[in-house]
């Protein structure tokens, strides 16, 4: 188990790839905080994290809220002692072509995905200071890297994330504290739900695999980059989209 013993906070993790991220890193040995918004959803991942054996902590919190996120902290600090690693994985889709998106779509999405990724880190960064190790690991997106129709404000956002995590890399590697992030491509999770099958179609034959991502596939992802397996990696910007961009 690559991440024995280890404490991870997984923000969105009530559902989707946050779910995914959590259930592996419990599978793989890490005692799991599942953070969210949603009380039914922590339960749900809670459950799972359980039937793998883990240690587990639900936290309701929201990531625009400093004070929530320094409650959670200090929740996990009292039940586990230390806090090992950060998946900053909670976000929220708003989209609209520019002309027509509003001031309330574009803040709403900046401050969860972009504020919020830095609330996080902000929360748990004396802690790592402190024992002279940590990773924070940060989902972006391919549209952070290349941008997408109608999505003005979550490619700002998930730029901004990228650049971040190359920022924190340089500031906190010297501390012990590595900063990486992870660029999913199209996965099949509840934001796509509403997308007429034809366009799934569609998206899926752009993608040289010829499928959609799984949660598992970016889970994965997380779990290596969390381990000693990944000690050297720092700073990098991990696209997992199956030769989208190729």
């Amino acid at each position: 188990m690559r991440l024995k013993d280890r404490v991870s906070i997984i923000t969105g993790a009530g559902r989707g790839i946050g779910q995914a991220t959590a259930v592996k890193f419990a599978r793989e040995g890490s005692k799991v905080v599942v953070c969210d918004l949603s009380a039914d959803a922590i339960a749900e991942t809670v459950q799972l994290c359980e039937r793998e054996g883990a240690q587990t902590l639900g936290a309701v919190a929201d990531v625009t809220d400093a004070k929530s996120l320094q409650k959670m902290v200090e929740a996990t600090l009292a039940k586990f002692g230390r806090i090992d690693c950060l998946v900053n994985n909670a976000g929220i889709v708003a989209d609209a072509q520019m002309k027509n998106m509003t001031d309330e779509q574009f803040d709403k999405v900046i401050a969860v995905n972009l504020k919020g990724v830095f609330n996080c880190t902000k929360a748990v960064v004396d802690t790592m200071l402190a024992q002279k190790s940590g990773v924070i690991l940060n989902s972006s997106s391919i549209v952070g890297l290349y941008g997408n129709f109608g999505q003005s404000n979550y490619a700002a956002a998930k730029f901004g994330v990228i650049g971040m995590a190359k920022t924190w890399a340089r500031e906190l590697g010297r501390k012990g504290i590595r900063s990486n992030a992870v660029c999913p491509g199209f996965v099949s999770t509840s934001i796509l739900a509403t997308i007429p099958e034809k366009v799934i179609k569609a998206l899926e034959d752009k993608v040289p695999m010829g499928r959609l991502g799984k949660p598992e596939d970016i889970a994965n992802t997380f779990a290596f980059l969390a381990s000693d397996d990944a000690s050297y990696i720092n700073g990098a910007v991990i696209e997992v989209s199956g030769g989208l961009t190729i």
